[in-house]
């Protein structure tokens, strides 16, 4: 079993990492082996909905989003963290985001997603809000944490000092660790959920 971890940072060693590092530990006792991708620092542009995934099974352009969809496709969880930048994700995540789940056409159906945030003061839960719609759009359940999953800090020292936001990501690990194995074991038992052919409806013909 596997997590991949999308850290939207643009430091690798700040606040987000601090809080991931709370998870994978309690996940990597649970058997859970973990990967983190650290993409914040990258020059990622947007999609331009040019849908020649259709025809390639792979985004267009060539970079660090095809690489992680091959790691999205075999793991059983992922995780998607940002910093909150005016009560929103790091713009670079986003397109990173965009682009990953449009351009892979793999099925996601219970893959177990969450994600993490931090802030300095406020926008932390427009921002918990905006990264999980992902994982709704996607058949993907969420995990959940004892509070949302969100830490404060101005950096990886004062993220320290949150006690409660390191405890949310230490009991959030142990919800994904129980998820991912209960899903496992169902799956086993009794396979994925039936799926009907997708409806597209448009409001304008």
């Amino acid at each position: 079993m596997k997590v991949l971890i999308i850290n939207g940072s643009p430091h690798s060693d700040g606040a987000i990492a601090t809080a991931l590092k709370e998870v994978t530990n309690i996940l990597n006792e649970n058997d859970i082996e973990t990967e983190i991708m650290h993409i914040g620092h990258l020059a990622i542009r947007g999609c331009i909905a040019c849908k020649k995934c259709y025809e390639l099974g792979k985004c267009v352009f060539n970079d660090v989003v095809n690489d992680a969809a091959l790691k999205f496709k075999e793991s059983d969880g992922l995780i998607i963290a940002s910093p909150v930048y005016y009560a929103s994700a790091n713009g670079t995540l986003i397109s990173f985001l965009d682009r990953l789940f449009y351009s892979s056409h793999f099925d996601k159906t219970m893959k177990v997603g969450a994600s993490v945030v931090s802030a300095r003061r406020g926008g932390n839960t427009a921002t918990f809000d905006e990264l999980n719609k992902y994982f709704s759009i996607s058949n993907m359940p969420i995990v959940s944490s004892q509070y949302w999953n969100q830490i404060h800090g101005n950096n990886k020292e004062e993220a320290l000092q949150d006690l409660e936001g390191l405890q949310t990501m230490r009991t959030l690990g142990r919800n994904m660790a129980f998820l991912i194995k209960s899903i496992k074991l169902g799956k086993e038992k009794m396979g994925l959920p039936i799926k009907e052919t997708k409806q597209n409806t448009n409001f304008i013909r």
